[in-house]
């Protein structure tokens, strides 16, 4: 089974009604998890930056109200999905414990020892995300998580390019990285293509789909062009679950749609169909 979480990121404008739509609408396109970010703007860009940038201040504006988690959380609980959310400050992790199903570490995060630990020790599954880094900074954070009680990380490839053209996604990246670190390995897509999500699953083995989802094209986040539509990546799911369906037992032997046709093949005394104990 794929795991697909559909990442809400800061399409969810504020509006607790528009946040219960995106679980809504993930549940019914067949995801496995919804996932969160919860951020505070002055705990994640320093002073320096929220001083001289306005376009940095003003994503005060896409920060989730800490009050909507609990409901979101359970909204999950009654439709039978998970919830998770990425903590962006160290006072998040306790304050999601109670609620996530698992943490999720950004790319942009991945180099923060103590926000890894703090997520780890929670035990709690963490699923982090690989963008922009090196192999061995990679292999560090694994270290990081797992001497604090995350044995069995998530690792997510990448692109941090949003949108990411597809020639770039570096699919093969996937079996390096569950080479060099024993995880289970998985593709967060900022490509927007179906193509990309099934090669990733059916040639480099993802068994975890993380892609960045909006309802309607007015979240905050659309713009960019790496957000799904709802409708769009519930066929990328239902095409993927064809896709393992379609792989049958492997025994070379007549399936039940071929048996009508059987008789009706070239009889081997004359080359001529159908066989001559039906000819008649």
């Amino acid at each position: 089974m794929i795991k697909f979480i559909a990442e809400v990121s800061s399409n969810h404008n504020r509006n607790l009604s528009r946040s219960m739509d995106f679980i809504d609408a993930a549940a019914r396109s067949g995801c496995t998890a919804v996932k969160f970010q919860l951020f505070k703007i002055e705990q994640l860009f320093s002073p320096e930056i929220l001083e001289r940038s306005e376009k940095h201040r003003k994503r005060k504006e896409w920060e989730l109200p800490l009050e909507f988690v609990p409901k979101l959380a359970q909204r999950c609980r009654e439709l039978g999905i998970e919830f998770s959310c990425t903590p962006f400050y160290l006072d998040a992790v306790a304050e999601l414990e109670p609620y996530v199903d698992f943490y999720k570490i950004a790319s942009y995060e991945l180099l923060w020892d103590e926000l890894l630990a703090a997520c780890a020790r929670t035990g709690k599954p963490v699923i982090i995300s690989t963008g922009m880094a090196t192999i061995d900074e990679i292999k560090h954070a694994v270290d990081v998580l797992q001497q604090n009680g995350c044995q069995m990380p998530t690792l997510l490839h990448c692109t941090s390019a949003y949108p990411t053209p597809y020639a770039e996604a570096n699919l093969a990246a996937i079996e390096t990285l569950r080479q060099a670190t024993g995880c289970e390995v998985g593709w967060s897509d900022h490509t927007v293509e179906p193509a990309v999500i099934h090669r990733a699953i059916h040639r480099w083995g993802a068994r975890v789909i993380e892609f960045h989802i909006d309802l309607d094209g007015k979240g905050e986040e659309y713009g960019a062009g790496h957000c799904w539509l709802p409708e769009q990546i519930g066929a990328v799911i239902r095409d993927v679950e064809k896709g393992f369906v379609a792989d049958g037992n492997g025994i070379k032997e007549p399936v039940p749609s071929e048996l009508p046709d059987r008789l009706w093949r070239a009889d081997p005394s004359d080359g001529l169909r159908p066989m001559k104990e039906i000819r008649a």
